[in-house]
């Protein structure tokens, strides 16, 4: 089995307790829920890819810094309104899984990835609901544009690389499953 295809059976569960907690019809309702959703998101990633950083180097994934998403939720903020000053003052997540070493990084990176495939589904909504675009307000959403299954395939091709062994894949693993666990705490609080 591949890297990823692993990574997909091993966090499915965790993918699909998250889908069923996070309320993006009432996240998506109105401006100020959807910017309170994007503050949220801010939060975590402004906590997390630092971290990744650290355990993904440009030899491991080339492109790793123009797939940071920290800029374009900062634009999107801005664009709804917020003070630079204040989205630098929201509060970023503190419980984060370890992410230090490559196996680690891919495998939170992996859920971060995903996400772009999810914010592209939310997209038409996010347009005719709230009236936001990719340009206005949905930059973070929009992400990669046309080029999201060119990047989630350059993404999946570095996986495979970095990740070839079964002591990484589930290193990867794990760590995923914690990336999850992590951004379901944030947004939606403890598990019932």
């Amino acid at each position: 089995m591949s890297a990823i295809a692993g990574l997909r059976v091993a966090t499915w569960p965790s993918h699909q307790r998250l889908e069923k907690r996070i309320d993006f019809k009432s996240r998506l309702a109105s401006v100020a829920s959807y910017r309170a959703h994007l503050e949220q998101m801010w939060g975590f990633y402004a906590a997390l890819e630092p971290r990744l950083a650290a355990g993904i180097s440009p030899a491991h994934l080339a492109d790793f810094e123009s797939r940071r998403k920290l800029p374009l939720l900062e634009r999107d903020l801005l664009a709804l309104g917020a003070d630079g000053s204040a989205v630098a003052g929201l509060p970023r997540c503190a419980t984060l899984p370890d992410c230090a070493d490559p196996a680690a990084a891919f495998g939170c990176a992996y859920v971060l990835e995903g996400a772009t495939l999810g914010g592209r589904t939310l997209m038409p909504t996010v347009e005719s609901r709230l009236g936001f675009t990719a340009e206005r307000g949905a930059a973070f959403l929009a992400s990669y544009g046309a080029a999201v299954g060119d990047m989630w395939r350059s993404f999946g091709d570095a996986l495979e690389r970095c990740c070839a062994g079964a002591q990484q894949q589930a290193h990867a693993a794990a760590a995923a499953a914690a990336t999850f666990a992590a951004l379901e705490a944030w947004l939606c609080g403890s598990p019932p």
